[in-house]
This record gives structure tokens, sequence and C-alpha cells, in this order.
């Protein structure tokens, strides 16, 4: 393989891998890995697009600020190309995006800026009129305009989609995409138009979104739910949008996203991002109603390292209401980390304070209960911490008995729900007790997530 002079080279000409192990009926099902890109999306290729495109139109000056809204990874791509060519970029992101991808933004040296995720498009807030407001009283700036810029499908129609085609040896039955700023989506309609007429489109489109509908009934509809996959759905039609040639939608739920992403990885050892679980679990839906041979395609838009906190977190899936719980009928219904499954993050009387210390910064928590064997002889929180070592820092290495509660307010698993009320207006965690056998915490939060999860 050659040496490149630059990473922005390693955008494109991503591997395409045959599924195994996925139940795809009578068809054979292919993985196009976007998930292989530097900057690990699809989006990478319209970044690059967009980009060198307004350079060679003079639109881009030495330095110039580069101005966009994104809900996904459009904005990593345009991160990674602006570092590379040395432009300043300012990206306004919903608050829905993930730790990580925000986390990759500002480590790129882009400046993020987090608006609402709740209001939609019109609205001052929103993250693409916001963008555009900020472009506009920017002196100099560039507005990339994802949504509205033709430099965005050309990199499918002259890019992704002939190099499918290759790959494939012209010989593609259907391939199942999603749509956000609907580039992918235009320029692999037109692609194929030309190179392969006979290729079905397929569009894989979450549940609140208004895209489905329109594609399979042909309604346009001004209100749109909400959804928590990243980076595909919407609630109008770009003006870049040509759906002319996608003949049948998908509507996929979140958890439904959110289990055949984690499916994926377990049979297929391919690591996807949250819409890569809309688009295959659109694809396998497809397959299974065929009742011919068909060689179907489906990307594998971004990879699923943003969404570790996400989930690929069983944590945040519980809280969520996507993993299902054992149900008792008592308080062991609002514990997250039961102790008896070993998930309880503890910490021993005679660890050091340095160790409860980092043991709450690593697992976000703000209080350990102190377990001597399987006996709970202790809490220890960040007060208790901090009042023990301010004024001698080297009380860090005293041990947790020195620092911790022991006199401690128990609740009986059968408590009713109501008992946790007091002890969190004490500003205390809920300690659940099966007679002398420790269960595990309840706070505050754990309560609210059990409340709202009674109302989805």
């Amino acid at each position: 393989m050659p040496i490149h002079s630059s990473v922005l080279e390693l955008i494109g000409q991503t591997p395409i891998v045959k599924a195994q192990r996925l139940d795809a009926g009578v068809c054979e099902l292919y993985l196009k890995l976007e998930s292989a890109n530097p900057g690990g999306s699809i989006k990478d290729r319209i970044g690059l697009s967009m980009i060198e495109a307004a350079e060679k139109r003079g639109d881009l000056k030495p330095g110039a600020t580069l101005v966009e809204g994104t809900a996904g990874n459009t904005g990593l791509g345009l991160a990674l190309v602006a570092q590379q060519k040395g432009y300043k970029l300012i990206l306004v992101v919903p608050d829905k995006m993930s730790r990580e991808k925000i986390f990759n933004l500002k480590a790129m040296g882009a400046e993020v800026r987090l608006t609402r995720s709740d209001v939609a498009k019109g609205h001052p807030e929103y993250y693409q009129d916001l963008a555009k407001t900020i472009a506009e009283q920017t002196p100099g700036a560039y507005f990339i305009n994802q949504f509205g810029n033709p430099d965005n499908p050309a990199a499918h129609e002259f890019g992704t989609g002939p190099e499918i085609l290759e790959q494939m040896g012209g010989d593609l039955d259907a391939i199942v995409f999603g749509c956000g700023s609907s580039g992918t989506m235009t320029g692999l309609s037109r692609a194929f138009a030309t190179l392969s007429p006979k290729t079905e489109l397929v569009l894989a489109d979450p549940v609140g979104s208004i895209l489905a509908e329109y594609i399979n009934d042909g309604v346009l509809n001004d209100k749109s739910g909400s959804w928590l996959v990243e980076g595909i759905g919407e609630d109008f039609l770009p003006s870049i949008s040509d759906f002319s040639r996608v003949k049948q939608a998908y509507a996929i739920t979140d958890a439904e996203s959110f289990h055949t992403a984690r499916e994926l990885l377990a049979k297929e050892g391919i690591l996807g991002g949250s819409s890569t679980g809309t688009l295959l679990a659109a694809a396998l839906k497809y397959c299974k109603a065929q009742t011919t041979p068909k060689k179907v395609l489906v990307l594998v838009c971004d990879t699923g390292n943003k969404y570790l906190s996400k989930m690929y977190n069983d944590y945040w899936m519980l809280d969520n209401g996507f993993l299902e719980r054992p149900q008792h009928g008592d308080l062991r219904d609002l514990i997250l980390r039961p102790y008896g499954q070993r998930d309880t993050v503890v910490i021993g009387p005679n660890d050091l304070l340095t160790t409860a210390y980092q043991r709450m910064k690593l697992y976000d928590v703000s209080q350990l209960p102190v377990m001597d064997g399987d006996q709970l002889v202790g809490i220890v929180d960040e007060s208790d911490v901090l009042l023990h070592v301010y004024g001698d820092e080297a009380r860090f290495r005293d041990p947790v008995a020195t620092a911790m509660v022991s006199k401690l307010d128990r609740l009986d698993v059968k408590s009713p729900i109501e008992a946790l009320l007091p002890v969190f207006d004490r500003g205390q965690v809920a300690i659940v007790m099966d007679g002398d056998a420790f269960l595990g915490l309840i706070t505050r939060i754990d309560l609210l997530n059990y409340l709202r999860r009674r109302v989805q």
C-alpha cells in the first residue's frame, strides 16, 4: 500500500463485508464500512467535497472561518478537513449529540456551540437557523449549509455510488440508506439512475421523522416527533433532496435501532453507530420480505466508538427503558446497579481515600457504599472526603473508615416508594436492605428515571 501525505487521502474507498450471521432471509447482505473513513463516518466524504468545491470557486480565503449546524457526523468530517487545511470552524450542535462526538470535535480544534434539540426549523435556536445567524454575524465567515449545498450530494453521485458499483462488480439489487441532510440519498439516487437503474433505493427512517410517511404515503406532515438516534431523520425536506426514485421506506424505533446495532457487533464484530442500527434494521426487514434472492447493501454510516456512553452502555439503556429488567414490585425495581449482580461500585473500609476519590470520578458517582466482605459498614461521599482532607491533602492517604459515615438510615426493600422522599429531603441516598443483606442504593435520578419510564 502507498504511503499517504495527508489523512484526507484516506477518505473513501471503504471496504465492504458480506454478512455471515445476520438473518437476511433469501438475500445476501453486504455491509459498506463507512466507519473506516479517517473521521469515522460517511460524512468525511461531504466534508472534503464541500470545502474543496468552495476553494475551487474562490469562496474561501486562507484562514477563513467555516460555520455549520450539524446534528450528526458532518461536523466531524468538516473538522477533519478544516484542521488539515487551516480553517477555523464553528459548529452549532443540538444538545442530544453524544459526549464522545463533542469531545472529538473540540480535540480537533472546532468551536462547539450547543443549542436546543426540542425546537423545530424556524425557531432562532434551531441548530441550522442559529448556525446561519452566526455565519451572517461573523465577518468573512462561510456558511457550509449542508442542507442546501449541491456539493453535498455530488460527493456521493460521483464518488460513493460509482465506488459501490465497482466493488460489487456492477451487480446490486438494493441499497439501504438514511436521510439527514439528504446528500447521501440524493447523490446515490442520481448515480444509480445512470449506472444501475435496476438498483432499488430503500430509506431507513427513525420513528418521529416525517420522511418515511412522505415516501410510503405521499403525506408531508408538518408535525415531527422526537428520536434519540443521531444524524438521520428530518422534520422538513432539505432543498437539495430528491426522493423521486425512493419507492419504499421503513420507520424504525429507537429501541430497534439500538438493539440491532448491538446485534451487529455481537454477530459480525462490526461496531456501528446508532444510525447504523436504524439502517440495518430496515435492511433486515427488506431482506426478509423478499421471495427471490437479492444482493442488498447497507451503509455502516459511522463507528460505534462515539456511542459507548449511550447505546453500548447497559446502564444508559436501562435508564431509557431499552433493556428489560426483572420486575419485583418493590424498591428493587429502582436500583440501577444491584449489589447482588456486582454492579454496585463499592469501596472497602481499609482502602485509601484517594482510591475512593478516583473511583467516584471513574464511575461518575457521588457516594460509595463501604463494604467489609458482604456487610455494609458505612457510606462515604464527596463531602465526607472533602471535609476530611481539606487543609491537609496528605489525609488522602488515610483509610476510608476514618471519613465514612457509619450511622446509616436503612430502608427495607418492601417500603413504599414514598419512603424515599424524606431520605432525599435530608440530602441522603437511599440504602435498600433485605433483612441484613445490602441490595443497593437509590438516588434522586434513579427515582426520576423510574417515574419517566412509567409514562413511556
